[in-house]
């Protein structure tokens, strides 16, 4: 369970001090968002600072993930890392592939799941991305590679190239790579799952 602080007061800022107090933290340590209550008769407005750790999550994220590798039968190694976005977590397991799934969707899902789990705790944007084993490292690089080569090819022959359906983090590598050239556009088309990327030439 993710342990949350709730503060009222009258202003956010005395509001977020009385949580940083009673959790004895800086609030750098914290994730947090404020709510407003609306006061009765001749009282004015309340805010109300909803707060948790860092450290808080960063247990909650180990704690989540070995519940699951118990439930699957499995053991997990799993190394949980703050960053600048939120958290990166690296899991190694003793059936890797089967945790990955086939074009990693194993893997998203779980991403997931752990997701709407702390999700259902608050409004916090905290951002959790799971690699097993370095795959999403090595897709990323073998992705960047691809795209590069049709990038230089679209660009030769100015005939658009439509690239296989990804998910949503694989099409973000593609725009990201494609931005990097001169006279290239993308564009995601069709339905998820089967949403793909269009690079395209673009006259000056």
């Amino acid at each position: 369970m993710l342990e949350i602080v709730r503060n009222e007061a009258k202003t956010k800022e005395e509001a977020l001090r009385k949580s940083l107090e009673q959790l004895n933290v800086r609030e750098d340590e914290t994730y947090y968002y404020f709510e407003e209550s609306e006061g009765g008769l001749f009282k004015g407005k309340k805010y109300v600072s909803v707060v948790t750790t860092k450290y808080e999550v960063k247990n909650y994220i180990k704690d989540f993930l070995t519940e699951l590798a118990y439930r699957m039968n499995t053991k997990f190694n799993i190394e949980v890392k703050e960053t600048d976005y939120g958290f990166s977590v690296i899991i190694i397991a003793d059936d890797n592939g089967a945790l990955i799934g086939k074009e990693g969707r194993t893997l998203n899902s779980i991403q997931t799941v752990l997701r709407q789990s702390i999700k259902k705790y608050g409004k916090f944007n905290i951002k959790v991305n799971i690699d097993i084993s370095n795959y999403k490292a090595r897709r990323e690089r073998n992705i960047n590679y691809e795209v590069r080569k049709i990038c230089r090819e679209v660009l030769k022959t100015k005939i658009d190239a439509k690239l296989d359906p990804m998910n949503s983090y694989e099409r973000r590598l593609v725009h990201t790579a494609v931005s990097n050239f001169e006279n290239l556009i993308t564009e995601s088309q069709g339905v998820a799952p089967n949403r793909y990327v269009v690079i395209k030439y673009k006259k000056d």
